[in-house]
């Protein structure tokens, strides 16, 4: 990876007095000052982008006279791509432009598709004639392809702006406060860590509650025009601190490095191995490749030293000989896949409330006479625990660990990551009990054929599970980060980042698929279900939800079986 530019290079002490206490120099650029800039673009992205998701389907379907099924395939399709195109971000930033431009093209990019969907609701030609009586009465006026067109482009721009920022913007911050020379430098990244999940917590709970609120009372207009004020705000806290940043210089293209490690160690697959002739780059960090997927050693392995180097050392043909530095970043990830792959189903249990919700909806959500709690809120209880928690244990936690484990930073990622994978199969369990016990008081009260009946049963009884679940993410997705942060070489920090956002949108297709399957198997062609339509929501919730269940601790044994045989 290539240096870091002029201005992000350690500067000397300040004054005489840092001096004398022999503190480590301090960088001229960069620190924690920067930190509130990019923790502040980030979290009112999330407050913009998030808080547009709950009530979409309801725009959908009112605005654009989309039937539920279509409006849920689309909001669905739209998540998968916005997690997905986080992978092409991160490339981007480490290949190409770097961090910085690419975090300022996605703000940029959020702002233009959040301000044309607030014209949709604004101008009525972007959008059908509303249908008068929609509730009671089937609307048929479709929109046409321009108001499509349009609609998607926002959709579009949303979501390459959150792959541009949702990737880098973790990776841009730890590149601030990335320091070596100092000693706690860990200790720093890791309370990074925690403080900016704690902040998208939080953001998290201001989408779901005040933006979600303003648009069901004051509609769309006003509920559409909010967000993009928070993105405006965004994109010019991140410029204003411009001039503060470490802004680390793209390497080349990573995909392309990748694609001459295979191509090399093919052709050189019938060269011995030797400890002695290893073409390593001018500023070598490794002596020498690692033992392990040792089939791609030979891809750095100079065989004719007179034809395989230039004079100034460099590999005359970089589809024949690679850099130690090309093998080890290929090895770190494939070395990931595995973890990643078996992290899925762990992400798809914190995510996928689908269940959740619907138990809340058939269950008393009042707190007293005059307030109801949303069936969709109940998640709100998750983010707020799982906010506290990152709070308490980065404050206190942490030293406690530290003195009982012998290790400066508590618990190891991959420790955190096997207790959250605990909690979240006891997450499973709880609403299993419960949803067990809601059935029976259903078909106790003469509600099983009723799909819109409330059970009497407090739906303060769900609060534990997803407690529990705020737990859990907060175990395992920072242990996450920190893991494939510390296993990456820093060429790669944007798209070690990326894989959990990229683990969300698989867990969601993942998700929909085992819900598909399991429902096709266990109604048996399904001929059950369809002679009870009129209560599907209430069956569906209660009677396959064992299967599910089942299929999670099958994937999270797997998952228990790679962090033991993890070689970092």
């Amino acid at each position: 990876m290539k240096e870091e530019m002029e201005e992000g290079k350690i500067g000397s002490y300040s004054d005489d007095r840092e001096k004398f206490l022999n503190h480590p120099p301090r960088p001229r650029k960069g620190g924690l000052r920067t930190i509130p800039f990019i923790l502040v673009n980030e979290s009112f992205e999330k407050v913009a982008s998030f808080g547009l998701m709950p009530n979409m389907i309801f725009y959908l379907m009112e605005s654009y006279s989309m039937e539920a099924a279509t409006a849920s395939i689309f909001l669905s399709l739209w998540s998968a791509m916005s997690n997905t195109l986080a992978i092409f971000g991160a490339f981007l930033s480490d290949s190409y432009l770097g961090r910085f431009p690419v975090i300022v093209l996605g703000s940029i990019s959020s702002l233009l598709g959040m301000t044309l969907l607030w014209l949709t609701a604004m101008l009525p030609q972007l959008k059908p004639p509303s249908c008068e009586h929609f509730i009671n009465s089937t609307c048929n006026n479709s929109p046409t392809s321009a108001q499509l067109a349009v609609l998607f482009s926002s959709f579009g721009l949303i979501s390459i702006g959150a792959g541009c920022i949702r990737p880098c913007s973790i990776a841009f911050g730890a590149d601030q406060l990335d320091n070596k020379d100092n000693p706690d430098n860990d200790r720093t990244l890791q309370s990074f860590f925690n403080w900016y999940y704690a902040s998208t917590g939080l953001s998290t709970v201001l989408a779901l509650t005040v933006i979600v609120y303003i648009q069901e009372h004051l509609g769309w207009q006003v509920g559409f025009g909010i967000p993009v004020v928070f993105m405006v705000f965004s994109a010019l806290m991140f410029l204003l601190g411009s001039s503060l940043y470490i802004k680390v210089v793209a390497s080349e293209s990573l995909f392309t490095s990748f694609v001459q490690v295979l191509v090399a160690a093919r052709k050189n697959r019938k060269n011995r191995y030797s400890d002695d002739f290893y073409h390593k780059s001018q500023e070598p960090k490794f002596c020498a490749p690692t033992e392990n997927l040792r089939c791609l050693n030979k891809a750095c392995i100079i065989t004719d030293p007179e034809r395989d180097l230039n004079p100034d050392g460099s590999a005359s043909n970089p589809w024949h000989l690679c850099t130690v530095e090309q093998v080890e970043s290929l090895k770190a990830l494939l070395k990931a896949i595995p973890m990643f792959s078996a992290g899925i189903m762990v992400i798809l249990i914190i995510c996928q409330n689908s269940f959740s919700t619907l138990q809340a909806k058939t269950m008393n959500r009042h707190i007293i006479s005059s307030f109801e709690i949303p069936a969709g809120s109940f998640s709100v209880f998750m983010i707020v625990t799982l906010t506290l928690w990152v709070a308490f244990y980065d404050r206190f936690m942490v030293a406690l660990l530290a003195k009982c484990t012998g290790r400066p930073l508590g618990l190891s990622p991959r420790v955190r990551m096997g207790i959250g994978l605990l909690l979240s199969c006891l997450a499973t369990v709880v609403s299993a009990v419960i949803e067990c016990k809601r059935r029976s008081k259903a078909i106790e009260q003469g509600f099983q054929d009723d799909p819109n009946a409330v059970v009497d049963m407090t739906a303060i009884w769900l609060v534990p599970q997803y407690a529990i679940l705020g737990l859990a993410e907060a175990f395992y997705s920072i242990g996450q980060i920190e893991f494939f942060y510390s296993q990456f070489p820093k060429s790669m920090t944007s798209i070690s980042m990326a894989l959990s956002t990229l683990g969300m949108a698989v867990s969601s297709l993942v998700g929909s698929l085992l819900v598909k399957i399991v429902n096709v198997v266990t109604t048996k062609g399904g001929k059950e279900l369809r002679a009870r339509e009129a209560a599907k929501n209430m069956d569906f919730a209660s009677a396959q939800l064992k299967q599910p269940y089942f299929w999670y601790k099958i994937q999270k044994l797997i998952f228990l079986l790679l962090n033991t045989r993890y070689e970092a």
